[in-house]
């Protein structure tokens, strides 16, 4: 109750749609922003008016310096890691400058690198069912961080809009996406700096009840959510599944196309992301050692026909206007089908281009 600018992060294991549910009810109770950690973005609903972003790479720098600025940071789940923290920068070890309530279902994990100042082994249902029961005395009409809240949300809003930078406009694909397939869609993705316009772009919702909506890896695997959308769309014939693939991420574990067909997948869309190279090796080369390309470039096949050969249905598009009538193609045919979205090398992350990169490290470096 003293706290003037208080923040939320829920993250971690163990969670249930009611827990999440009993999450939501606590922060709308306090009005409190919320933000989820690295790849847990399916625990709180996107949509609400309290969702604030996610706390994960490719944070929105807005909602980092909210956090910095926060005076409370309730974390109710995650491990506060290098990903969820920003290399440890967004809370400073061992104290942050915050007040840190951790709540955590290890006791491992609980003052291991943050001394918190309160700090609770829970597990998620039982955590947040009784952070459920508490509510303002007042109400929350008179909660002193209302409009800390209010801008929180505001700042999302803005992160969600993005200027084009080529004819395939990736946050555009997203929307389209959110606005064609049901709110329980399942999405999937492996590593790569592909993965970032699904963070800022697509707007999960909270836990279903038939299980998460974003099956992602939090170490960073390559390749891990094409079989994990092949596995999904089996188990859970009912939902629609969709994996967002780099190029380099599918061709670790793409010939799982046979396995979607020997078992019978239906609902199943995978969308490559083909801009010829290894993203993010080659983000950190022209970061590092600007202009010396080393082995991050790639010599792909025809993706589409790829698909085709295993008997998918396919479709390839280079100009974000190709991509609904593809992705309206993929949903009536309720067929596994691939997209094939075409993109050039210098289409680097969600807020830089390869050029801007390479500029910033050239005078950087002053070379």
């Amino acid at each position: 109750e003293a706290a003037q600018r208080p923040f939320v992060i829920a993250g971690g294991g163990g969670w249930t749609p009611q827990a999440c549910a009993a999450l939501q009810d606590f922060a709308q109770a306090w009005q409190l922003p919320v933000g989820c950690a690295f790849r847990f973005q399916d625990l709180y609903d996107n949509r609400d008016p309290l969702y604030a972003g996610d706390v994960g790479i490719g944070i929105n720098p807005a909602l980092a310096r909210r956090i910095a600025e926060s005076d409370l940071i309730l974390a109710i789940g995650p491990r506060l890691g290098e990903m969820t923290t920003g290399g440890y920068t967004l809370l400073k070890a061992p104290r942050p400058a915050q007040q840190l309530v951790h709540i955590h279902a290890g006791p491992e994990e609980l003052g291991r690198v943050y001394a918190a100042d309160q700090m609770i082994q829970a597990s998620m249902s039982g955590a947040a069912l009784a952070l459920q029961q508490l509510r303002p005395p007042g109400g929350h009409a008179e909660l002193p961080w209302l409009e800390w809240t209010r801008e929180a949300r505001a700042d999302y809003q803005r992160n969600q809009q993005a200027l084009p930078v080529g004819p395939m406009d990736l946050a555009e694909v997203m929307h389209l996406l959110d606005r064609l397939l049901p709110a329980e869609t399942i999405f999937t993705n492996g590593a790569g700096n592909y993965s970032g316009w699904l963070h800022r772009f697509h707007r999960y919702t909270a836990l279903h009840q038939g299980g998460r909506t974003q099956l992602a890896p939090t170490s960073g695997a390559m390749g891990y959510g094409f079989p994990a959308a092949v596995a999904a769309a089996l188990l859970q014939r009912e939902r629609w599944v969709v994996n967002i693939a780099g190029d380099g991420d599918f061709l670790m574990t793409g010939q799982e196309m046979s396995t979607a067909m020997a078992h019978g997948a239906r609902r199943l869309i995978c969308v490559v992301v083909d801009n010829g190279s290894y993203g993010t090796i080659r983000m950190h080369q022209e970061r590092e050692y600007p202009g010396r390309v080393s082995g991050s470039d790639l010599h792909n096949p025809d993706f589409a026909a790829l698909a085709r050969a295993y008997g998918w249905q396919a479709h390839s598009a280079s100009r974000t206007e190709e991509v609904e009538p593809a992705l309206r193609a993929a949903i009536a045919a309720q067929v596994p089908t691939l997209l094939h979205l075409k993109l050039p090398v210098e289409i680097s992350t969600s807020r830089a281009t390869l050029s801007s990169i390479r500029e910033a490290a050239i005078k950087r470096l002053g070379h």
